[in-house]
């Protein structure tokens, strides 16, 4: 951070900020307007209207970044949720369904966040498009899974994705292919906002294209951006005057994120007559999820606390999964008239996420950034539901893909359940090393998926490849140090096992 940001923001953490200070900060914002302004200016007449809505957004974005002071959250005030605050989804499963289910799925709509690239796992283009099943991508099983509901109950449950300025393109050419299926699928665009330089704090952009040497220039906004986008693009009017009374948001590499007639039955009809406007689906902490946002009570309303906002001498003990048992999920469940209502009153409060970045000329800059979860304080009645894990299956990671990818789930209308032959409940530790990480790579080391029904933790590292039908049970380890290369012949049993050194299997 620049010197003069520093003192910056020491001087605005001092209680009474000079207006010397709060002249500084006008300034700022002033010369953020100026340069924004004259960015507008080279854009096309068709596109000035967006782009002038994308900057006003992301300029008052930029005066709540030089308002606030340190983390968001006074660490005394956070306590926990109170009992029926988060409700076991044993509870609201055992209520049954109605016989009317078919007018109750017609209220819904499915919202998925597609912004994201594939990089993370080493490839181009939109992550929906990966291959993770049978050859279906992401996009494919999601749906698969809306028709199946269409064509069971009669209804209309339209699909909505919400693209970034990155995924739009590519991901507008595949929804042709879905032209016979029984989904309406609509589109639209989540902000494009300005990256700015760490030092001056003003954008990098010199014009509007992202092309060339603007490419690194632009941000999407992080998912919080859900509620203006959704407002602006005219959708979520349609949708209320079609009747429609809720959104179900979730991840789109979620592959546990199915439509839930219980949980929307609850909605819908809730037992004690008042309507949430907000539920948030949270599961168990595992060791893994310990970075995980979770639920809290605060100042007498239920508050999502991410780590990023947590004093650093608090840390541990956010992560602690004895104090902190639930995390977010990221599938929400949300009333459109109460979008409606709080996006026109301007009273969607989301904190703000900091991401500090290098772009590959070494330029240090920040985006800024909400997270759609936040906003569950700004609405009225807001509910947490325990899931079951089986509703949370990210595929973040090659490491992830194998699991999906192989006999522990089986796939049935574009949704993957456990394998009634596991016979426990939980899915195993899997870390593949470097040489796995791009999609690419990870196909090529694996002739076939390997049979992992009776596996618990499988670590690999170095050059290792597995031949057809190989079978991995209990605790399995495959280390190739730097120069060797492991073989796992076809056939291959291996039950709690260290394979190290070298490995070759050579054809005849």
């Amino acid at each position: 951070m620049s010197l003069f940001v520093q003192d910056l923001s020491k001087a605005m953490s001092q209680d009474g900020a000079s207006q010397f200070q709060e002249v500084i900060r006008q300034e700022l914002e002033l010369s953020v307007k100026k340069e924004l302004d004259k960015i507008l200016t080279t854009a096309p007449s068709h596109e000035s209207k967006h782009t002038e809505k994308d900057f006003e957004g992301f300029r008052k974005l930029f005066h709540r970044f030089l308002q606030e002071k340190g983390p968001s959250v006074d660490w005394g005030k956070i306590q926990r949720p109170p009992e029926d605050s988060i409700q076991p989804y044993e509870k609201i499963k055992a209520r049954g369904l109605p016989d009317n289910i078919s007018s109750v799925l017609n209220k819904l709509v499915v919202v998925k966040l597609n912004g994201g690239l594939g990089t993370s796992m080493g490839c181009k283009g939109p992550k929906s498009l990966i291959g993770v099943r049978n050859e279906n991508t992401f996009l494919d099983l999601t749906v698969q899974q809306i028709e199946h509901l269409n064509k069971t109950y009669n209804t209309d449950v339209p699909l909505v994705l919400m693209n970034s300025f990155n995924t739009d393109e590519d991901t507008k050419k595949i929804l042709q292919k879905y032209n016979h299926c029984r989904v309406k699928i609509y589109t639209f665009n989540q902000s494009r906002y300005p990256r700015i330089n760490k030092e001056s704090l003003l954008p990098v952009a010199k014009d509007v294209s992202y092309s060339g040497e603007n490419t690194e220039a632009w941000y999407p906004p992080g998912h919080g951006d859900i509620y203006a986008s959704f407002y602006n693009s005219g959708l979520l009017g349609t949708f209320i005057g079609e009747g429609k009374e809720y959104i179900f948001v979730s991840n789109i590499d979620n592959l546990g994120a199915t439509v839930d007639l219980y949980i929307l039955n609850h909605l819908m009809n809730p037992p004690n007559g008042k309507r949430c406007e907000f539920v948030m689906e949270v599961t168990n902490k595992t060791r893994a999820d310990v970075k995980g946002g979770t639920l809290t009570q605060y100042e007498g309303k239920l508050r999502l606390v991410e780590i990023a906002q947590v004093p650093k001498a608090h840390v541990d003990e956010f992560k602690s999964v004895s104090k902190f048992k639930i995390f977010n999920t990221n599938n929400l469940w949300i009333s459109l008239a109460a979008v409606k209502r709080l996006q026109e009153q301007n009273a969607i409060d989301m904190e703000i996420i900091v991401n500090p970045k290098t772009l590959d000329g070494g330029l240090n800059v920040i985006q800024l950034e909400t997270a759609v979860g936040a906003a569950i304080k700004s609405f009225e009645n807001s509910l947490g539901i325990n899931v079951p894990r089986s509703r949370f299956l990210p595929v973040k990671t090659t490491s992830d893909l194998l699991l999906v990818m192989s006999n522990l789930y089986s796939l049935n209308a574009g949704s993957l359940t456990m394998s009634e032959k596991r016979e426990f409940p939980t899915v195993p530790l899997v870390k593949l090393g470097s040489s796995f990480t791009k999609v690419q790579d990870y196909l090529r080391r694996f002739e076939s998926i390997p049979d992992m029904l009776e596996l618990d933790h499988l670590t690999v590292s170095g050059d290792v490849t597995f031949g057809k039908n190989v079978s991995l049970k209990g605790t399995v380890i495959i280390i190739a140090n730097h120069g060797d290369r492991i073989d796992i012949p076809p056939g291959a049993v291996l039950e709690n096992k260290i394979v190290s050194g070298n490995l070759r299997i050579l054809d005849h």
